[in-house]
């Protein structure tokens, strides 16, 4: 059965334009709702071991709202995910400098102008909605003229694909990501420490109290980092380690195990919800994911009147290290001048 697609303007935001908001329907109850503002995932509905569904991603109900987002709700970052130290790099002996916006560091390309607060272009295909952007060179302080896209497709079985595709004149960091928070038992059912995690990876960057890498890889056997085994969110979150302490619970980057850069999904998490019976199993192409248990998700009003707190939900951002562009032990997410930027990250949802 093929995947229903629904297209509908969302909003006219002053000063920006149209906003279309997409929903991708399969025929087990699975609904996704996608936006052209930020490429935002709005809704995400999935039914749990009873065949109840529920809404299962963090977000707004307007778009208005995704302007404000200071959690980064559903929203692709780019063109720099997450962090650079010193807000400064240099490639092929040229420093470039970048907004400071996170202490003395930057974090997600630009807080007001990334890829996040903009409209992306839209068009649809049998089974997705693929999110368009064009970028200048030194916007933001980012090299090239690069041109972005983003596809959102629905399968049968429950699962969701983010494949993603870059290029630029230059070179130029290319480290996308999607922000989505996930709860398991609902978006508005409170917080997530009783999700169990398991995450395929050995070893993980230590960081320091800006959460800059160090530079190390460092193994997660015998300290709160370890999710080779499945446990909850909250089984060690609050232990005396250095690391947590640092970040006020988990918010650091992963490294996926036997990665490679040829391309191939890997296995690299499963979240488990056992109230709901809800289980998500994730996907990606890339070398590292930030797990983010929402440790300063500001108190606010979410959809449907909810109210959102401190780990009300979890992200699994998969990416390139932090701060990758002056670590050179790192994989390297400089791409531009015949080097294409692609990945695929899936999120699949079933029960138990």
């Amino acid at each position: 059965m093929a995947i229903k697609i629904e297209e509908r303007t969302w909003a006219q935001l002053v000063g920006k334009g149209e906003v279309k908001l997409y929903t991708l329907s399969n025929s087990n109850g699975m609904k996704v709702m996608v936006s052209s503002l930020g490429a935002a995932l709005v809704k995400l509905i999935v039914p749990d071991r009873d065949g109840k569904e529920a809404d299962v991603v963090l977000g707004f109900d307007n778009a208005e709202d995704y302007l404000m987002n200071s959690s980064f709700f559903g929203v692709v970052i780019g063109p720099s995910a997450n962090r650079i130290g010193n807000a400064e790099y240099s490639i092929d002996g040229v420093t470039y400098r970048v907004d400071v916006n996170d202490g003395v560091n930057n974090l997600h390309s630009h807080k007001e102008t990334g890829y996040h607060k903009q409209i992306w272009a839209s068009r649809l295909s049998e089974d997705g909605v693929t999110f368009e952007l064009s970028d200048s060179d030194g916007n933001m302080g980012f090299p090239g003229n690069k041109h972005i896209t983003v596809t959102y497709r629905l399968e049968e079985d429950n699962s969701l694909h983010l494949v993603y595709h870059g290029i630029s004149d230059k070179k130029t960091i290319l480290n996308l990501t999607n922000h989505t928070y996930f709860n398991l038992n609902g978006h508005d059912s409170g917080r997530i420490e009783g999700h169990e995690l398991w995450l395929g990876a050995a070893n993980y960057t230590p960081a320091d109290s800006g959460s800059i890498p160090t530079g190390e890889i460092a193994p997660v056997k015998g300290t709160p980092m370890d999710f080779t085994a499945a446990k909850t969110v909250g089984k060690d979150i609050q232990s005396s380690f250095e690391q947590l302490e640092f970040a006020g619970g988990y918010d650091h980057n992963w490294v996926i195990d036997n990665w490679k850069d040829d391309g191939c999904l890997r296995h690299f998490a499963t979240v488990k919800a056992p109230e709901s019976g809800r289980v998500m199993k994730a996907y990606t192409t890339l070398p590292g994911v930030q797990f983010y248990a929402g440790n300063f998700i500001d108190k606010q009003t979410g959809k449907d009147g909810a109210t959102y707190g401190p780990r009300h939900g979890l992200c699994l951002e998969t990416q390139y290290f932090p701060d990758s562009v002056n670590k050179p032990g790192f994989p390297s997410c400089i791409f531009g001048e015949g080097r294409d930027y692609s990945s695929e990250t899936i999120y699949k949802f079933e029960t138990c």
